[in-house]
């Protein structure tokens, strides 16, 4: 079944529309944390559509109030899609920036989930190399794998073990 662009494209428009709406009773209601969340969707919504400029601006949104929740993982998955809009608009260092960044929260967390993290090391890899540090990237790839494979997720294992080979 082949998909109609312009039907597509109005769900897209229909979606964004639906969060933000989503964005301002979060604002009315005073919860940062669905604020956050409801932030970053639309941003994803937005890198979806092509907008990554506005994706940026959203997910930029989206790290004020996840601070003020006091959660290092929300706020770590807010800044992490920060970057992914900004390796898709080719800003290496700034997504880099926001990699060092949302890893860090991480790593300092005595307990992240192994999805979100790898999640978040998965990227970094693909930046690392796109930047040529191949062994950097290598290194990144395994830790990746190490986190997928605890929770069982096969598609995350097997994208790891092919950059892996061809990285040599």
């Amino acid at each position: 079944m082949t998909r109609d662009p312009v039907e597509s494209e109005e769900t897209a428009r229909i979606v964004r529309g639906q969060l933000t709406e989503a964005v301002a009773l979060c604002r009315g209601a005073g919860d940062d944390r669905q604020l956050a969340t409801a932030l970053r969707r639309l941003g994803h919504a937005e890198q979806d559509a092509g907008h990554d400029d506005v994706a940026v601006a959203r997910y930029g949104e989206a790290v004020a109030p996840a601070r003020r929740t006091g959660d290092p993982l929300l706020l770590a998955h807010a800044i992490r899609h920060i970057g992914d809009a900004h390796r898709a608009s080719r800003r290496l260092t700034e997504a880099e920036a926001c990699y060092d960044e949302a890893l860090a929260l991480y790593a300092e967390h005595p307990d992240p989930p192994p999805v979100d993290y790898a999640n978040a090391i998965r990227p970094m890899a693909i930046l690392k190399e796109a930047l040529g540090a191949t062994e950097e990237a290598s290194h990144l790839w395994q830790r990746a794998k190490t986190l997928y494979a605890t929770v069982h997720i096969a598609e995350g294992v097997a994208e790891c073990d092919e950059n892996l080979t061809r990285l040599g």
